[in-house]
């Protein structure tokens, strides 16, 4: 169940709505498209959702300020250093004010300023009704979870509250 809607026995069109419209994710590999501009790839999945322009416009914007990268909107992904493409894949993610957020190593091209910046942002949206799973191997910003489950060999081994 998601949001109150069986999901299990979707269609894959009916999924894929759900998971443009219900989650967001952060790739540890940032998965930014390099024939786009910032604000483009920010804006693509927004696209999808038949959303009006300026609605995207203003929500990419809005998502681009807060994780600080409102200056580099018309640049490419290339010319960026990792930590910058980092938080434009964030601001891609949070732009959609998701249900979900799957977050795989959020910060792990940031340095400690920007990394506690983008997990101030987690909480936020968690604080706003988020659910926020994030994979990290940096203990430091585990501690920002309300719950840790640690895992060995694809096995959990522990789980307990933070």
């Amino acid at each position: 169940m998601l949001a109150g809607e069986r999901v299990a026995q979707l269609s894959p069109v009916e999924r894929a709505r759900v998971r443009n419209r219900q989650i967001g994710f952060i790739f540890q590999a940032f998965n930014l498209i390099g024939d786009l501009s910032v604000f483009e790839n920010v804006e693509l999945p927004l696209t999808y959702r038949d959303m009006p322009a300026s609605e995207r416009k203003d929500r990419v914007n809005a998502a681009l300020e807060r994780v600080q990268m409102s200056h580099r909107a018309k640049h490419f992904p290339a010319p960026l250093s990792g930590g910058q493409q980092q938080r434009v894949a964030v601001a891609r993610a949070v732009a959609g004010d998701p249900a979900i957020l799957l977050a795989d190593e959020p910060t792990g091209n940031l340095d400690s300023k920007n990394g506690e910046a983008v997990m101030d942002l987690l909480r936020e949206l968690n604080q706003n009704g988020s659910t926020v799973c994030m994979v990290t191997h940096d203990s430091r910003y585990a501690q920002h979870a309300d719950r840790e489950v640690a895992l060995f060999d694809g096995r959990v081994v522990e789980a307990v509250p933070v």
